[in-house]
């Protein structure tokens, strides 16, 4: 999301109007979860991704549409039958796209995408907040954005209720993007912050089943793994990302910074140690092995007598996962990704 926000205010500086494309309400097997955004600019490309596939095919054509008549609308998405199969889905999902055009010549959309990319890399929080009519286009209302500081002050307008607006200053509760529904419009309120990066090292059944989990509670989720035949589309599906690795014993550079959570769980007790070993080189927000009490002592003690701080060691969260008697793949999991939610609403909490 930082890259996403850095990269609008970028473009309305240079003078560049563009779309966003964000889902909305899905329910279902939707490639993305709600709050996915990705930039269409005028000619078809595009910055980020709302999970590829049909769904982000058409909502490039509604975009382009959208800056062509310089409209901020809604629509309706149900990926069941044709388009679930084209997508290999196996249940589809529904949901709605805003198709949102930003015009750099509106000096209240560059000031809110200023602040929106300032906000995020200070790492402060932030509402994003946008009013669109709900009747026909040809009646819609203009469209209206803020963005809501932490300190309740605005950037931009909007023109509702005072009450509304006294609820949106005092910081709305929820942390993911929801909507209400207030005189003929709809008005979606948007958090903007670091939401971080899982980094899953191990490509095995238990990371199948915490990658798609992990992606669908709003953590981008990057897969690395030695076998390129396990880290691979045919196991895990966009828009979780890949990387085959040469060696789990010596990691190429892959972005591990203070927004970054750390899960180990390779084949083996020697690799989980390897990679433990350069993970605490990091900032990690969190970084969590799998194994029982014993192998986890065997693997410190093994580190310690390299010469690694034992206080290190002791911010790992091993045994990992939240503790729910967990024993299948699908519930190691759960009790996984539970733990990283934690984590990062504690943070959230503290910031």
């Amino acid at each position: 999301m930082t890259r996403l926000f850095g990269e609008m205010a970028r473009l309305l500086d240079k003078g560049e109007s563009f779309a966003v494309t964000t889902i909305l309400d899905k329910t279902g097997s939707a490639p993305r979860t709600a709050g996915a955004k990705m930039i269409v600019r005028r000619d078809g490309s595009i910055i980020g991704t709302i999970g590829g596939g049909r769904l982000e095919a058409r909502a490039i054509v509604l975009a382009m549409e959208g800056c062509a008549s310089r409209r901020t609308q809604l629509h309706a998405f149900d990926l069941t039958g044709e388009d679930a199969a084209g997508m290999d889905m196996i249940c589809g999902g529904k949901g709605e796209l805003l198709i949102d055009f930003i015009d750099a010549a509106d000096e209240d959309s560059r000031n809110v995408y200023r602040e929106a990319a300032e906000a995020l890399e200070r790492r402060d929080k932030a509402w994003l907040v946008t009013a669109i009519g709900t009747g026909p286009v040809a009646s819609s209302p203009s469209r209206q954005q803020c963005l809501v500081r932490r300190d309740g002050t605005l950037v931009g307008r909007l023109d509702v209720d005072p009450a509304f607006l006294a609820k949106l200053k005092a910081g709305p509760a929820k942390i993911s993007i929801h909507a209400d529904v207030l005189e003929g419009q709809r008005v979606l309120v948007e958090p903007i912050r670091r939401q971080g990066t899982v980094f899953i090292f191990g490509a095995g059944h238990v990371s199948q089943r915490i990658a798609p989990l992990s992606e669908t509670v709003g953590f981008r989720t990057v897969v690395l793994d030695d076998r390129a035949e396990y880290a691979s589309r045919s196991r895990f599906p966009e828009p979780i990302e890949l990387v085959v690795v040469q060696s789990l014993d010596a990691l190429p550079e892959v972005g591990v910074d203070e927004d970054g959570y750390v899960v180990i769980v390779t084949r083996g007790h020697l690799h989980d140690g390897a990679v433990l070993e350069q993970a605490l080189l990091t900032r990690a927000a969190y970084i969590g092995m799998i194994g029982s009490r014993r192998k986890r002592d065997t693997v410190y003690e093994a580190l310690a007598s390299r010469g690694h701080d034992r206080q290190k060691l002791a911010r790992v969260h091993s045994p990992i996962g939240t503790e729910i008697l967990a024993e299948t793949p699908e519930e190691i999991a759960v009790s996984i990704v539970g733990e990283l939610i934690k984590v990062r609403a504690e943070r959230e909490r503290r910031a």
